[in-house]
């Protein structure tokens, strides 16, 4: 006899609270309004008030709860405290916490300086190459961002870059029960790149 075949555990976030730290775009955006169709409940940081809006009338939209906006700068100490007491008091816990905060800094070792290594260094979390606005607003035009993206066809094992999407399903299926005996590792969403060695 068959064994039957068990529920998928990642509807075990309903009613978790998460707080989302770069919710404004990209990763964080995407995380946000999946989170939200699972049930999630949620704290939504960002630096672009406007974007952080939008993106929690978009979890409206796609859920039952209405987030909480909790905007700043997290490279500002006590902007990172102030924001989870605010979570805490707000929705009484705080279950789960997704980092995907993230800025890009053009240049090489040579051209940067300690300051713009220290501010990269202590706010991103940093995935395989995934198609987001963070490199144009670090200053790439259309053409040299087309070129980059063009470039993952060698980089990356599968030959493309990543989606949104693709990074906040892994990260829905690491907050859930679903990986309730995962621990301490390190699980790279990045298409294969880390098994590439590119240059």
């Amino acid at each position: 006899m068959a064994a039957e075949a068990a529920p998928f555990k990642v509807s075990s976030l309903s009613g978790k609270v998460a707080l989302v730290t770069g919710a404004s775009s990209g990763i964080g955006a995407s995380t946000s309004i999946l989170f939200a169709k699972l049930g999630v409940k949620l704290a939504l940081n960002g630096r672009d008030v406007e974007n952080l809006t939008k993106t929690a009338k978009q979890c409206k939209d796609a859920g039952q709860h209405e987030p909480l906006l909790v905007p700043g700068d997290l490279t500002d100490e006590d902007t990172v405290k102030k924001t989870i007491e605010k979570t805490i008091a707000h929705y009484g816990r705080l279950d789960v916490l997704v980092n995907s905060a993230g800025i890009l800094v053009m240049g090489s070792i040579e051209t940067t300086n300690m300051e713009q290594y220290d501010r990269v260094m202590n706010t991103n979390v940093s995935p395989g190459v995934i198609i987001t606005e963070v490199h144009k607003r670090a200053g790439l035009d259309e053409e040299q961002y087309a070129k980059f993206l063009e470039k993952c066809k060698e980089t990356h094992a599968l030959g493309r870059p990543g989606e949104v999407d693709e990074v906040a399903q892994a990260i829905a299926f690491l907050s859930s029960d679903a990986a309730s005996f995962i621990t301490g590792v390190n699980l790279p969403v990045d298409g294969g790149r880390h098994a590439m060695c590119p240059r």
